[in-house]
């Protein structure tokens, strides 16, 4: 496991080394526009957020974990090593810039995949300490990227600025080549291997033909008279994955597992006739996506992190001494607090919890995000309350213009430290547990993708947050008014988008309730 996190931490070094100041190498190397560098940037980031999906699906279909971790960070090598090359004097062109931005962008789309491979590690069903330590195994997890993403972001920016892009970019390519190592010298230490169980997405499809090609049938009363094939040790027809339990929710997909007289009649086929586990797959599916939802709008509030807050930074003083401080570099104050909360969590949090709930876990996996939720709430409070006061000082002294004639309002950037640590607690409660969560409740031939999920509902998040904004100023800016978020924010109502924020977190939390007291967690028939 500590083997994963450090090849893990390599990874994002790397990639937060590429990716933080990508923008600013498209500006001044290739000579983009700052529309069209924002835009490609956010076109390459939206793209390295759905590729993790394609390489969960490969990993649960056809090529296994530990062959699609081993080609991808290939491709992320040969990435890494084109985007320095063309870095070179010799060799820039955006073309082959843009090719190894890509093979980044595909090759470094391994979470879900390296966090399952990891917690695959666990013997959970044979040791309850190793239940624990796989618990334990995705706050590090967890911890080990945003330690690259500090590393990357920091040291890194720093070299491509002191010592230009060649060697800026040089090191990740080391990295990358590092990380392979790391991961193949690991090869005979691995202990448990998930074989590919076939294309899930058919396997979907082959239930829902079934059930409705039975709509006319009646599921029987008594669920163990429906169709299961036993393999040993009770494991399913479905290779490498347990038989699970059967369950009482969506009642109608248990149409595909009843056996007609026709089923008899014919050899079987799975488009007429599916086991019961194939049944409880797409049920646990189905079960997933309402919290999967509820993530979305978590993220959309998240990301305000790297939008308005940086937004609202610009306007204060940023001034330590002589120095000055950038908005943007406040962020490294979520990332410290992420790396204060995963041990604080691991090492104090679930043994108070556990003392007090009698869960192993300390509190349960819906328990624990819904905590994430709340918490993205008070940030938001803060960030308003902050800005109420941020106006007021604007009100009574206005603003001042230092030497190099920017405006600043009265009033320290480092007030804003606070809203950074609260977003760290959130990211601690709720992203790792849907980590965890995603995992564990995903059936064993589709943990990969279903893990995949939490990153897709990052990207919609982003999607949404975005969505959001341009909703709120078209309808904040009709009769000539400013609206809430004019390019001049002391003119406009920041305090109102973040109110509007946090209200959306409130119903969304509400509707997380309402999902968490439906849902219902798997069980496997042993």
């Amino acid at each position: 496991a500590c083997t994963r996190a450090v090849n893990n931490c390599f990874q994002y070094t790397a990639y937060f080394g590429v990716s933080t100041n990508l923008v600013n190498y498209l500006k001044v190397q290739l000579h983009s526009g700052s529309k069209a560098a924002a835009n490609s940037v956010t076109n390459w980031q939206g793209t390295a957020s759905i590729t993790p999906l394609a390489a969960a699906f490969l990993a649960d279909s056809f090529l296994g974990r530990y062959w699609t971790i081993t080609v991808f960070l290939l491709i992320s090598v040969a990435g890494y090593g084109v985007v320095t090359a063309s870095a070179s004097a010799a060799l820039e062109s955006a073309m082959l810039f843009y090719a190894g931005l890509y093979l980044v962008a595909l090759g470094g789309a391994l979470q879900p995949v390296l966090s399952s491979f990891g917690a695959d590690q666990f013997d959970v069903e044979a040791d309850e300490e190793e239940r624990g330590r796989q618990s334990s195994f995705f706050n590090w997890f967890y911890l080990s990227i945003n330690v690259g993403s500090l590393v990357g972001g920091t040291v890194l920016v720093w070299v491509q600025s002191a010592h230009g892009w060649r060697l800026g970019y040089g090191i990740p390519a080391l990295l990358s080549v590092v990380a392979v190592a790391l991961f193949l010298a690991g090869t005979g230490t691995y202990r448990r291997h998930q074989p590919p169980g076939g294309s899930p997405l058919t396997r979907i499809a082959q239930v829902v033909v079934a059930a409705a090609r039975k709509c006319d049938v009646e599921p029987p009363a008594d669920a163990t008279l429906l169709h299961e094939l036993d393999g040993e040790d009770g494991m399913s027809a479905i290779l490498g994955s347990r038989r699970l339990a059967h369950t009482d929710q969506f009642r109608f997909l248990d149409k595909a597992a009843v056996e007609t007289a026709g089923d008899k009649a014919r050899p079987a086929s799975p488009w007429r006739l599916c086991t019961v586990t194939q049944v409880e797959e797409l049920k646990c599916v189905l079960r997933l996506l309402p919290v999967w939802a509820c993530g979305i709008i978590f993220a959309a509030a998240y990301t305000q992190m790297t939008t308005t807050f940086i937004l609202q930074g610009d306007t204060l003083d940023p001034r330590v001494g002589s120095f000055r401080v950038p908005a943007a570099v406040l962020t490294v104050f979520d990332t410290l607090s992420v790396m204060l909360w995963v041990p604080l969590y691991d090492r104090a949090v679930v043994p108070l919890a556990r003392r007090l709930t009698g869960h192993r876990r300390g509190f349960t996996q819906l328990a624990r995000m819904g905590v994430g939720f709340v918490i993205l709430t008070l940030a938001m409070l803060a960030a308003g309350t902050l800005e109420v006061a941020r106006r007021r000082i604007v009100a009574r002294h206005g603003t001042y213009t230092d030497a190099d004639g920017a405006a600043y309002v009265p009033m320290s950037i480092f007030w804003q430290v606070p809203q950074y640590v609260v977003v760290g607690a959130a990211e601690v409660f709720t992203f790792i547990g849907q980590m965890e969560f995603f995992y564990d409740q995903a059936p064993d031939a589709m943990r990969s993708v279903c893990s995949g999920l939490a990153s897709a509902a990052f990207a919609l998040g982003n999607y949404a947050s975005s969505a959001l904004v341009a909703v709120v100023v078209r309808a904040t800016t009709s009769g000539g008014r400013p609206g809430w978020i004019p390019d001049d924010i002391n003119d406009g109502h920041l305090d109102y988008f973040f109110w509007l924020l946090a209200m959306l977190c409130i119903g969304n939390f509400g509707a997380y309730l309402f999902v968490a007291r439906w849902y219902s967690y798997k069980k496997t028939a042993d």
